[in-house]
């Protein structure tokens, strides 16, 4: 395998922010990016100014007014697909698979309401399902020379150290234990590794999400979550290299609410 660079990133619309993503790109020159929630359709995704920048290869599932992912990279894809979860079509993961049969996920799954409730809260249960049918799958798929990486916006903050405050968060939704354990389900399906957590300890702070709310003192008061990872297989722990989360992208002129995490991988 050739080294590889990649990252994701929540835009909170590609369109509005496209000027970012163009400038994240030539400044940080990763292989590949992966967005969520571009809030765009195919047909009106910005192709051109990302594929003048060098990043020519595209691959998007895109959806009207919110949802949707895309995948932009330097390097042409083998193959890539749309796949769909819970019987819906609303633009929340698409795969690519590169030339030496590297393969990427993005995924972007269900932030889940306000009330963490399935049986009052359509939109928690749907996150709930959304993990749960997303668990079985990879199960199925599971194989020891798997070469997969899986990133994206997961919506959940694990760890007590994910978000700001364990105490005043365990029962807000992205850090419930029924979300947690959804996640630890998740990563144990295919024996993930947690890229950022492989590089810093479980101990530290670490975030990659800020509420847009109190926006001009975000970093004074730091009320942050861990939503965004990038997770890769077994056969790809050797090459792991690098991981970082670019916590500054959220002083930017209309920033994400969320900011860029970036992988490198190593060749053998």
């Amino acid at each position: 395998m050739t080294a590889i660079t990649i990252a994701t990133w929540n835009i909170n619309s590609v369109r509005l922010r496209i000027d970012l993503v163009v400038e994240f790109l030539r400044e940080h020159r990763p292989d590949v990016l992966c967005l969520q929630e571009i809030k765009t359709r195919e047909e009106t995704f910005p192709f051109a100014p990302i594929a003048e920048a060098g990043w020519p290869h595209i691959a998007v599932a895109g959806f009207k007014g919110y949802n949707g992912v895309a995948t932009v990279s330097r390097r042409a894809f083998r193959d890539s697909g749309v796949i769909s979860w819970c019987g819906r079509d609303d633009g929340r993961h698409v795969r690519v698979t590169f030339g030496d049969g590297l393969e990427l996920h993005n995924v972007y799954v269900p932030s889940g309401g306000k009330e963490p409730d399935p049986d009052i809260n359509d939109k928690f249960r749907h996150k709930l399902d959304f993990l749960r049918d997303m668990t079985a799958w990879w199960r199925t798929l599971r194989t020891a020379d798997a070469r997969r990486v899986l990133a994206g916006d997961f919506n959940v903050a694990p760890l007590e150290n994910d978000v700001w405050s364990h105490e005043k968060l365990i029962n807000v939704v992205s850090h419930t234990p029924v979300e947690v354990e959804h996640l630890a389900r998740l990563r144990e399906s295919h024996d993930w590794t947690d890229t950022a957590r492989h590089f810093v300890p479980a101990s530290e702070k670490l975030y990659s999400w800020w509420p847009y709310r109190g926006a001009r003192d975000w970093a004074t008061g730091d009320y942050g979550r861990r939503l965004d990872h990038i997770w890769i297989t077994p056969a790809l722990k050797a090459s792991l290299a690098g991981c970082e989360t670019l916590r500054f992208m959220r002083g930017r002129a209309k920033p994400s609410d969320h900011v860029p995490v970036i992988v490198t991988l190593e060749g053998p």
